[in-house]
């Protein structure tokens, strides 16, 4: 992410590289950025989020659709303002410089990280009991080495892999919706539960903000599509369509979920599964259960696949740019693949996995894109000084500017134990990005 950025600085040549190829269309990155949203979070989450907000389940997933909305309409600006690779730390190097560009890049790489040791709890789960019993640290080190093996093979391999599973969690988000409707229309369920908002220990408001933290975890995925944004063929006009459009979509399948599963199954039990979409099937019946915990399985391996291809390949361009430990640019000399990022991030996946709950990590995730999110909102209005050489997207101010603050809001929903985490990896970015600044800052010196 941050090597475009240090070449701009050190002064080369715009046209020093070939130009990526201009392949993608409206469609093929609507599909692009539908895919990278529509995952495996929902099939995990609906039952946290009940947990924290009760029946009405859909409310937080509204909410953090429309929060969502804000801080993907700066992702748009920005991204058909500067249509090149790079994303949040681009932007932020652009409006702050190279110190909060390396924070945004270090959060995103640390997000992701913690996203695949969520999804590896979530793997080891209720969908999983439905085949065997098994310990979740011998589920996590299976699952997250089969995951660095398959990532480690090639990204061909990978990305082949991923188009099959992405048509099948999707089929597998319709067939819960289809299920739970065909409940409801046959008599059964509680519709009575998608109005209760709250718990016993929390009141509406609280209980819909806590439970807006985690329906955020779903949403995320459409802020990797602004690095794609430089291989789009017309990104002022495709870009904004595909991307509100794919998370339009995203959003109004989650909602349905959300809808169907509360009025399906009694909220203390989605509460108390860590397979919820799997109630609704029990309580349906017609489809084998473990035909669905088959679907939701793949879902969530796909979802930690993708997370951690990023997140490795994150590693190794922020570590040839010498913003992290030389080592991490090792490839294997056939594949060509950066095994030591695939290496040390997987490691730091399981230790997180073995030492917080799915609510925990997904929340730490959150948190981190919450410090991306608001570093980018706020590069846009700060970039609003700098003249656009040809017309872009724009929102309207009064956008950006509700989406710092959502950030800011939802970030007082976070709890203690998780800000101690999340403290803990910003202030380790901070120092690392204070030494590349300093780093780069003589680079350049000497090279002027």
């Amino acid at each position: 992410m941050a090597r475009s950025t240090d070449q701009k600085s050190a002064g080369s040549p715009p046209d020093e590289a070939a130009p990526l190829k201009k392949a993608l269309t409206t469609p093929l990155l609507y599909f692009f950025i539908l895919g990278d949203v529509l995952g495996a979070g929902v099939y995990v989450l609906v039952g946290q989020i009940a947990a924290e907000s009760g029946g009405a389940v859909w409310v937080p997933l509204l909410l953090a659709l429309l929060l969502s909305l804000l801080t993907a309409a700066s992702y748009a600006e920005l991204a058909t303002k500067y249509p090149r690779a790079g994303g949040a730390s681009h932007y932020a190097t652009l409006a702050y410089g190279p110190f909060a560009g390396f924070l945004a890049g270090f959060c995103m790489l640390a997000a992701g990280i913690v996203s695949v040791a969520a999804l590896a709890r979530g793997f080891a789960g209720d969908y999983l009991t439905s085949f065997v019993t098994l310990p979740v640290a011998a589920v996590a080190t299976v699952f997250l080495c089969a995951l660095a093996l398959l990532n480690a093979r090639g990204i061909s391999e990978s990305t082949r892999a991923n188009a099959i599973a992405t048509v099948i969690e999707v089929g597998g988000l319709l067939l819960v919706i289809g299920l739970g409707a065909w409940l409801l229309l046959r008599g059964d369920g509680d519709p009575g539960r998608l109005t209760r908002l709250g718990t016993a220990d929390t009141g509406a408001a609280a209980g819909a903000l806590s439970g807006t933290v985690l329906a955020y975890y779903s949403f995320v995925g459409f802020e990797t599509s602004v690095n794609v944004a430089e291989e789009t063929r017309d990104p002022r006009r495709s870009y904004p369509r595909a991307l509100f459009g794919a998370l339009a979509t995203a959003g109004a399948v989650y909602v349905l979920v959300g809808i169907v599963a509360s009025a399906a199954v009694p909220t203390a039990t989605l509460a108390a599964s860590s397979g919820p979409l799997l109630e609704v099937v029990k309580e349906a019946g017609g489809v084998p259960q473990k035909l669905f915990s088959a679907i939701a399985l793949v879902a969530v391996a796909n979802g930690a696949l993708l997370t951690g291809i990023m997140s490795s390949r994150l590693a190794y361009g922020m570590a040839r740019d010498g913003l992290l430990p030389g080592f991490l640019t090792r490839v294997l000399p056939g594949r060509r693949t950066p095994w030591a990022a695939i290496a040390a991030t997987t490691a730091l996946s399981f230790t997180l996995a073995l030492t917080g709950d799915v609510a925990t990590l997904a929340s730490t995730l959150v948190l981190l894109l919450l410090v991306v999110f608001f570093l980018v909102n706020t590069a846009v209005l700060v970039q609003r000084r700098d003249p656009a050489a040809r017309p872009h997207f724009r929102a309207w101010t009064a956008v950006p500017v509700l989406g710092a603050l959502s950030c800011v809001v939802l970030a007082t929903q976070i709890e203690g134990e998780v800000w101690a985490r999340g403290l803990l990896v910003i202030a380790v970015g901070a120092l690392l990005g204070a030494v590349a600044a300093v780093r780069l800052r003589r680079n350049t010196g000497r090279g002027s």
